[in-house]
């Protein structure tokens, strides 16, 4: 089980989500700017309205320095009242309504006394008026509150001082009672009356005193709350609103475009590194390409991609020579790229012969460039295919594919994707229908690859290079060879491997054989001997490597396995009775073997 079949993927993948907002930057950075040039252009089309401000000093009675602002939050919210802002419009003569008004102006207390009205309003004129009156209402209003409680406090004391008195004229009553008795009258009672007229006339007197300052009220309110800073109309900066405007607008159009990347990311689901398109297309990523440079970088830099281009089609040349068969590119997102791509790759493969090139682009991108050397591009069909000593074909795998024409571009072929074009479904289709067709992926070539990607594109399921099909089709060919002539193993040089295996050279040379002969044998021998002597002559076919675990490895890669050889003297014996200028021929027939011991 490889490392990607034993960890199931995670539900949200953060590194995928990073690279996502990383190659949407144009997104945010687009809508950062129109965030910032949107709401410059708010500051200048739509300025702020007029707006005054007046500051006013309020004096509190029971002002303490351990006041923590209450008594000024208290003020702030008595102003922003509907009684004060009615009667605020009543002064000025508007006819606005009172929810409106209240909506354009606020109260700000700076410190424990001092408090900020602030009005906005269509013209200057209005909004110093009502800022004025505002300020006028508020001063009358906390005046009249102060001196409404002084007044009701001295009520309160003169109804004391009423209540002292009523009690001081039954004291006396009761006095005067016990004083008229003579030489019956009690002392001691007497002697208690006098003590209580004394405390009620002295409570008389203090409260007196008491209802006397209370009615005075409290002149220092009255005299201290006032208007500080006459309203004046705000002085507005248009370079700071715009600056201000502008920094919120970007703002918010960065968030908005990041928010937008990342949703963006998780819903499309494309694949984008390197490791997702190996695992959803089945093949190893063998190259990439950089896409198109942008911006001033184009004008020093302009040859890179060209170079790129060149060094990888060099590289899928040596894997068209190996193979000497029909190769095909085929494009996802990236036509331009893959016919590049081809005619680099024919101008290489030139060296050896006549080059065609299959252009079965929709839009024939690979005729429009310029060839060099003896490479014709044609089109599907044409007779010069067949002529060629190499030909490569250039299609694409996009949605509406002619899946079973991709054959006559080539046997095997390269896939030439752009990430994060196509997405997760569409890729798999692309696997599944080129090994529905036969057709074997040589690897992926990726274009546009994210720069800062250090995910690996390798698969190690299948052969050193992870080829999605090529083991079934390398088998497939083994065993569709030819039985090698007897003639040719009976040659000096033949030697068989154990178990009849073929011999050490590669099957390939051994393809094109002319048919066996019949074997002339000699009349003295039996016709079983012969029978016997050619099974034990024939080759056959030479099984696939099968690659081989390892404590280090589940799958290890089988290109740099090979067959052990074994030594001379096991095979001498059978390759002395193959050999036809031996003298000597077998005597014995040969029984079948049985699954007993030796008789």
């Amino acid at each position: 089980m490889t490392s990607s079949q034993s960890s199931s993927p995670p539900l949200i993948d953060l590194q995928r989500i990073v690279v996502a907002v990383r190659r949407h930057r144009r997104l945010w950075v687009a809508f950062a700017l129109l965030g910032l040039v949107v709401g410059g252009a708010v500051a200048v089309l739509l300025p702020a309205p007029p707006t005054a401000v007046t500051k006013v000093i309020v004096i509190h009675p029971d002002d303490s320095p351990t006041d923590s602002g209450t008594l000024m939050r208290t003020d702030v919210a008595v102003l922003e009242t509907a009684k004060i802002a009615s009667e605020a419009l009543k002064k000025v003569h508007s006819t606005e309504a009172t929810e409106d008004f209240l909506k354009d102006y606020t109260g700000l207390g700076l410190t424990n006394n001092v408090m900020q009205v602030t009005v906005t309003a269509k013209t200057k004129e209005d909004a110093v008026a009502k800022a004025q009156a505002l300020a006028d209402v508020f001063i009358a209003d906390h005046v009249q509150r102060n001196q409404a409680a002084a007044t009701a406090q001295a009520k309160a004391l003169l109804d004391q001082r009423t209540q002292a008195q009523q009690e001081l004229a039954q004291i006396d009553s009761q006095a005067a009672t016990e004083a008229d008795k003579g030489s019956r009258a009690n002392a001691g009672t007497l002697e208690q009356l006098y003590t209580q007229r004394a405390d009620l006339v002295s409570k008389i007197a203090d409260l007196q005193n008491q209802a006397q300052q209370a009615g005075i009220g409290t002149p220092q309110v009255a005299a201290g709350t006032q208007i500080v800073d006459a309203p004046a109309i705000q002085k507005v900066s248009l370079l700071k609103t715009v600056a201000t405007n502008g920094a919120i607008g970007f703002a918010l159009g960065l968030a908005l475009g990041l928010a937008l990347a990342m949703v963006t990311a998780l819903v499309r689901d494309r694949p984008v590194l390197r490791r997702e398109v190996s695992e959803h297309l089945g093949a190893s990523v063998i190259a990439q390409l950089p896409s198109k440079l942008r911006g001033p970088k184009r004008l020093w830099a302009k040859s890179k991609p060209v170079v790129e281009r060149k060094r990888v089609a060099v590289t899928l040349v040596r894997a068209a020579r190996a193979e000497r068969g029909p190769l095909s590119l085929l494009e996802l997102g990236a036509p331009g790229v893959a016919a590049g791509l081809a005619v680099d790759m024919a101008a290489e493969l030139a060296e050896d012969g006549p080059v065609v090139v299959i252009d079965d682009l929709p839009r024939h991108d690979a005729k429009r460039l310029a060839v060099a050397g003896d490479v014709k591009v044609v089109e599907v069909g044409d007779p010069s295919i067949k002529r060629a000593v190499y030909r490569l074909g250039v299609g694409t795998v996009a949605p509406g594919t002619a899946w079973t024409d991709l054959e006559y571009l080539g046997t095997e072929t390269v896939l030439v994707v752009r990430s994060g074009h196509a997405n997760t479904l569409w890729l798999h289709t692309v696997a599944r229908q080129l090994a529905d067709c036969g057709i074997p992926i040589l690897g992926v070539v990726l274009v546009d690859p994210d720069p800062k990607d250090q995910t690996d594109g390798t698969l190690w399921d299948g052969l050193h290079t992870a080829l999605r099909g090529r083991a079934s089709v390398v088998a497939a060919k083994q065993t569709e060879r030819p039985s090698v002539a007897l003639g040719a193993l009976n040659a000096p040089n033949a030697t068989l491997g154990s178990g009849g295996e073929t011999p050490a050279e590669p099957l390939r040379k051994f393809v094109e054989q002319e048919p066996e002969k019949p074997i002339d044998w000699p009349v003295e021998h039996d016709v079983n001997d012969a029978a016997t002597t050619i099974e034990a002559s024939v080759v056959k076919p030479a099984k696939p490597a099968v690659p081989v675990e390892t404590n280090g490895h589940l799958e290890a890669p089988t290109r740099r396995l090979s067959p052990v050889p074994r030594k001379p003297e096991e095979h001498a014996p059978e390759q002395r009775k193959s050999e036809p200028g031996n003298s000597e021929m077998p005597t014995k027939k040969f029984a079948p073997v049985q699954s007993g011991p030796e008789s």
